[in-house]
Formats: structure tokens, sequence, C-alpha cells
């Protein structure tokens, strides 16, 4: 039983209590273990905070050492976004390539493994899966993230990722409501804007997460966008036309919602964190997630501070905050709850004897194309990693590509990365790789002219190149062989190497 320290009363408790915030390092600080004594519930971790499973086990036992219903959150969505092998990239592919299977039993087979392993390390907050269906080729932020732009696929694999999720004794934070996918600007930056009428969002953005409800999510993250139809004066996580008439209401959702991180410019660069908070729980969030830079006391402090000034100056309900921090405790509960149940074996369990569900995932995954002119590599090859800027939510310091795994298969094969800002990509390719085999790893290429372009002129000058897509494969396919991965997970690689070199 959790006791809190005295002194602190219970406004300022509620206040803590409907915060999530990160913190930098590998052992939590002694800031973070005063809050929890003091009220704060949640703790979100990132890749910073991660250096190995046994690591992250120690890290947990010590917050729960401190609250023992703490819920720590992560962001481990598999694929392209992972912070428990933010280091070697995902044993598990991405939501794109679980969709182009289309196997609902795989998908429910790799979140339950995913969230097993979450479990182990004191893992029970996951904000994931992406919702969002990716009707926007051009999308920035999104991308692998979606299970694929057919609303109806991604619904099926939705409910079936909250399922597994959640037989592993882990709460599944469906995400980012009310839909993602049709936006050309990252919410990191900017606002975004989906002009779409009623009709087009009922059917497409508001599909996925009604299957997300009725599979049981027990959390739901909001997006910072603006959808003029639902409001045209509020993004989504400070509209109550959308959190409260809408997902509540309409939806009948009665769970967590949780903020996607609050000092993300579409919110901070117009209203403050601390207007934003306030504005955000007012409107029917019951958690700020609390994540990127700012993950210290201060912040803590401002927000705690902002959010019982506007309870006492009469700008937001006692009654809404108190409410809120009950969603968050009675999510704790089901935790703990979730948690013994999978200890005991009450809950159902997926075929753990799966270890590699996700390269078997990763596998099934690819869409391979093989002209006459291609023959499985037997000498090491030159790899040119065609590199895009990351967006922060994938983050840039994961691995990615082909080159580590076909080393492994080819010992002495040899990379280079190329930007958009080099000039002369192909010649520098070429003159680099002499006549070893070229294999070109390109990332959303129908994005990025500059990839186009070095394609074209690698492949007039060497039209034996192996071409590696592991992004959205919107071009054809081209080259002697050209392999689509539908992400850049460590496995996704793994499953392209071992074509090239003919495993």
């Amino acid at each position: 039983m959790t006791t809190f320290a005295s002194g602190t009363d219970t406004l300022t408790r509620d206040a803590l209590t409907v915060l999530q915030p990160g913190f930098p390092g590998t052992t939590a600080p002694d800031w973070l273990l005063r809050r929890l004594g003091e009220g704060l519930a949640s703790v979100g971790l990132f890749g910073r905070n991660i250096a190995s499973p046994e690591q992250l086990s120690s890290l947990t036992a010590q917050l729960r050492a401190e609250r023992d219903d703490v819920l720590v959150a992560i962001d481990e969505e598999g694929g392209d976004v992972t912070r428990l092998e933010v280091r070697t990239g995902s044993s598990f592919p991405g939501n794109h390539a679980l969709g182009a299977v289309d196997d609902v039993g795989l998908t429910r087979e790799v979140a339950y493994e995913l969230g097993r392993r979450l479990a182990e390390c004191g893992v029970n907050l996951n904000w994931a899966p992406s919702a969002d269906v990716n009707s926007n080729p051009s999308n920035p932020v999104i991308g692998v993230r979606s299970f694929g732009a057919d609303p109806e696929l991604v619904a099926r694999h939705t409910a079936a990722y909250v399922t597994g999720l959640q037989a592993a004794g882990v709460a599944a934070c469906t995400k980012h409501f009310p839909g993602h996918g049709d936006t050309a600007v990252d919410s990191h930056h900017a606002l975004p804007r989906i002009d779409a009428e009623p009709s087009v969002l009922e059917r497409r953005e508001l599909l996925p997460f009604r299957a997300a409800i009725a599979a049981g999510t027990r959390a739901v993250m909001s997006a910072h966008i603006l959808v003029p139809t639902l409001d045209p004066d509020h993004p989504a996580t400070l509209s109550p036309h959308i959190l409260t008439d809408l997902l509540r209401g309409r939806l009948g959702y009665d769970g967590l919602i949780v903020t996607d991180a609050i000092e993300m410019q579409a919110v901070a660069a117009t209203y403050g964190i601390e207007r934003g908070s306030v504005i955000a729980i007012a409107a029917g969030a019951d958690a700020l997630c609390v994540g990127g830079g700012l993950a210290d006391d201060e912040t803590v402090r401002r927000l705690r501070d902002a959010l019982v000034g506007a309870v006492r100056a009469g700008e937001l309900p006692e009654e809404r905050l108190a409410e809120a921090a009950e969603r968050v405790r009675g999510l704790a509960r089901w935790a703990a709850s979730a948690s013994a149940s999978v200890s005991d074996g009450v809950a159902p369990v997926a075929d753990v004897t799966r270890v590699d569900i996700g390269l078997v995932a990763a596998r099934r995954a690819l869409t391979v194309t093989a002209s006459d002119r291609f023959t499985p590599l037997t000498e090491p090859p030159y790899v040119a990693l065609l590199t895009p800027v990351a967006n922060i939510a994938v983050g840039d310091e994961t691995p990615w590509g082909v080159a580590a795994e076909l080393a492994r298969l080819l010992p002495g094969t040899e990379t280079s990365s190329f930007t958009g800002e080099h000039e002369g990509v192909a010649g520098a390719v070429l003159a680099a790789a002499g006549r070893r085999p070229v294999v070109a790893v390109v990332r959303d290429e129908h994005r990025h002219p500059w990839m186009a372009s070095a394609l074209d002129a690698l492949l007039a000058a060497r039209p034996d190149t192996v071409v590696v897509e592991m992004g959205i494969p919107q071009a054809a396919p081209r080259g002697a062989l050209h392999i689509a991965t539908h992400g850049a997970a460590r496995v996704c690689g793994r499953a392209a190497a071992e074509v090239i070199a003919g495993e």
C-alpha cells in the first residue's frame, strides 16, 4: 500500500497524479522519487532511460519501492519506434509490416510477445498501438507506424494488437485520436490540420478507434491536430467537443485519456505548456504526457502549480481534476490485477514457444520483386544507405538498414550513409563500390526527390543494383532485386538480408 508524504493535500496530490513525466538517466533521480511519495502516479520511459532489460527491471523496481502502484509507461511500438531496443533496433516489425501480412492472429501474437517482454521488465502501460489510417502517403510522422491506408484493415489489426498486448498484462494506449494519418505536418514542430467532412472522418479516422474501444483498450492518446469540422478553434487535445462529446459521448469510451507530449510545438508554441495542460484536463483529458526535453522537477512543479492554481481560480473544476486523477488510479488498479492474472496463468496466452515471432512476421511481410538479372550475392556488397531526416518519434539514434545483417552473412560488407545534403550521390556510390555488388537502401523514396534521382542515376549505371525500400513502398519496384520490408526494424533488415544472400 502506498503512503503519501505528510503535508500533501488532496488537490496537490490529484494535480501530481495526472502527470506522466519523463526523466534523464538510467536510475530514478531523487526528485522523481520524492514526487512519487507526494502523489505522482505515473512515469514515462524513453530510450535515454534504457541500457538493457536487466537495468530496466532494476529501474522499475526502484520506482515501485517508492510507490508500489506506479504506472510505468513507455513508447514502444516495435518497428521503427522502439525504446526497449533503441541501441540495436527492434526484434519486432512495426504496424505496417503486420498490416502487409494481414494476419490478425500474427498481429496478436507479436503484440503479446512484445507485451510479455515489457511486463518482465516492470512496464505496465504502453503508448501503443497507432490506430492512424495512413491515408496521406506523404505523411511525415506516421508512415510505417500505421497498419495501412485501408480503415477496415487498420481497425481489425488495432483490435488484435490491443487484445494481445493486454493479455500480457500491459495496458494498451491507442493513438492518436481522432486520427493523425491524413496530415502533412509533424505535430512535434507545428499544428497539423485535417480538412475532412464528418462522414469521411466517421468511416476512415474513427473506425479503428471504435474497434479499439470494443476490444477494451485501457487508454487512448489524443492528437495535437486541428479538425475544423469537429472543432474549428482547438486542437483535439484541448477540445471538449472531441474528447468529451465525441470520444466519451458518441463513442462511449470510459477509460483513461492521455495527451500526446504536451511540450510538442503544436500545443506549446501557441498555448504554453502550463496553459495547455489546464485546458487539456478541462477538455476531458485525464493524464498529461510530459516526455521530451522537459524532463525535470521544475517542469513537474510548474505543471502541478498551474493545475492547482486553475482550480483555485475557478478556471478548472475541482471535480474534473479529481475525476481525471481517479481514472489514473483506476488504470493502476487494473494493471496490478492484470499482472497478477498473467502470473497466475489466467490470461489468454499466445504461443510463447515462438520466441522468434518477430522474425517470422518480418519474413512474411517482405514483398520481393526479382528480375532475371538477379542471383543471390555470394561476395560482400557495398551498401549505400540513403538516409532521410528522422522524425522525432523515431529518433536518429536507432540503427536501421541491412548492412549489419548482410555483414553477418557476407563478411566484408561495407556501407556508407548519404543524405539529401550530399551532391553526386550516385557517382560517390559507384566510385566507392568499384566492382562489388551494390545494395541501395531507401526509406520513403516517394517523399524524397533526391533519393529518386540518386536511384535513377545509380540504376542507369549499374542495373544489377539491389534496392531495399524500408519505408512505405509507393514507388514502382526497380533494380535487379527490389525488396519492400514495410519498416526499418532490425528484424526487417535481417529478413531482407536473408533474401539478398540467398539464405
